[in-house]
């Protein structure tokens, strides 16, 4: 079973360009995601540290996976809010997204995404997510 969940969530990363461009794979539990740490995708080389644009990428990915996954969408769900907060920089490692869903009617999805590295109890970015999707 879990076998089957993770090929159909990997099936549906590879139908998103930026998914399948970042790396994101699915995660041991349902609506978890992981970015494996790449030196593509540091933003600091100093430090160095991950894109923030990158970490925000793989949460809306991570969220639109998982809105397609719940909802059974044929589609990709249209975004129509998403608001991040960064909260520490994100060091180049494994990154891991945990989404939460709430269902606002029949077509409108609210998202909790929360990204950490090392612990999950010190999230490196929390982001809130509004999709549209299509009956």
């Amino acid at each position: 079973m879990k076998f089957n969940r993770q090929q159909t969530i990997r099936e549906q990363l590879q139908q998103i360009p930026y998914a399948r461009l970042i790396g994101i794979e699915p995660g041991e539990e349902v609506d978890c995601f992981r970015l494996p740490g790449r030196k593509s995708n540091i933003g600091n080389p100093l430090l160095p540290a991950l894109h923030g644009g990158l970490i925000a990428g793989f949460m809306e990915m991570a969220a639109t996976v998982s809105v397609i996954h719940h909802s059974g969408a044929r589609s990709v769900p249209k975004i129509v809010d998403i608001s991040v907060d960064y909260l520490r920089s994100g060091k180049f490692a494994d990154s891991y997204a945990r989404c939460q869903l709430h269902f606002l009617g029949r077509r409108m999805i609210n998202v909790g995404i929360t990204a950490w590295q090392d612990d999950e109890s010190k999230p490196i970015a929390t982001a809130r997510a509004q999709f549209l999707v299509k009956e």
